[in-house]
């Protein structure tokens, strides 16, 4: 009789191309799949919570998958360190009841994007940051990020692909019950703050489509420019265009911080 784990990993996204398996290319689930298959012998291919981007970080990913293998869990988070690129860390693995999957089960997500404010941005933080060293007005960006709360159409920030995007199980019951439409998703929290020298977005939602957290950056960035103003913002997302938004910040600043079930 096998067991349905939950597997917790956080991981440095700079060298992997995103999280979902793609022939010939180096991504997340790929070379967990090819661990797991070492470990146990088992081929199977792990759900994660949702795709992470090339060059997209994470520190708290959720991944689910059936094993049939009778291996104690913390022998398998060992197992899997070790075979594993540094990269890669497996935080904890539990086995969970066989109705969990990491995507479907997932109520919420919250996500970081940081921007590096300094004059010159070390070696050592520039693989997970953007930086920004021209000036940006805070209270357009604060004014900006408070738009954004609550539940919208959020069609002009989404990617021109209709099929890639994550769904949580709240987005997916609303869409059951016809009272979302597909991009409609809604923000819990949303809401900038300084740190020395890193500017944080910190935004939590009950779904995310494809580059919508770095195309509401960018957005906000015109804001903070002085390009748009937060007054523009209602008439952008009700363009449901994506020409209509600002560009897609770079990928090297966002990180997956938590997965709530």
């Amino acid at each position: 009789m096998g067991a349905n784990w939950k597997i917790t990993l956080t991981y440095d996204g700079t060298d992997f191309h995103g999280w979902q398996v793609q022939p010939g290319l180096p991504t997340i689930q790929g070379l967990l799949a090819e661990a797991i298959e070492r470990i146990t012998g088992e081929s199977v291919l792990p759900q994660g919570s949702g795709r992470t981007d090339a060059g997209v970080h994470a520190l708290a990913q959720v991944a689910s998958c059936s094993l049939a293998a009778p291996i104690p869990p913390e022998n398998l988070q060992r197992a899997l360190n070790r075979t594993l690129p540094p990269a890669i860390r497996i935080l904890s693995v539990e086995t969970v009841p066989p109705d969990f999957h990491a995507r479907h089960s997932a109520q919420s997500k919250w996500y970081e994007y940081r921007i590096f404010r300094g004059e010159l941005c070390p070696p050592w933080i520039a693989r997970y940051a953007c930086a920004l060293h021209w000036p940006l007005d805070t209270d357009a960006l604060h004014a900006a990020a408070e738009v954004f709360l609550g539940e919208h159409d959020f069609s002009s920030f989404a990617a021109t692909d209709p099929d890639a995007t994550e769904r949580t199980a709240e987005e997916q019951r609303g869409n059951d019950n016809g009272g979302r439409e597909g991009n409609t998703r809604e923000i819990y929290a949303s809401s900038w703050s300084l740190h020395e020298d890193m500017l944080l977005y910190r935004v939590h939602g009950n779904g995310f489509l494809h580059h919508m957290v770095r195309n509401l950056v960018g957005t906000m960035l015109d804001a903070g420019r002085g390009q748009i103003c937060a007054g523009d913002l209602p008439a952008i997302l009700a363009a449901r265009d994506r020409s209509a938004a600002g560009p897609t910040a770079p990928a090297r600043g966002l990180f997956l911080m938590r997965v709530i079930y």
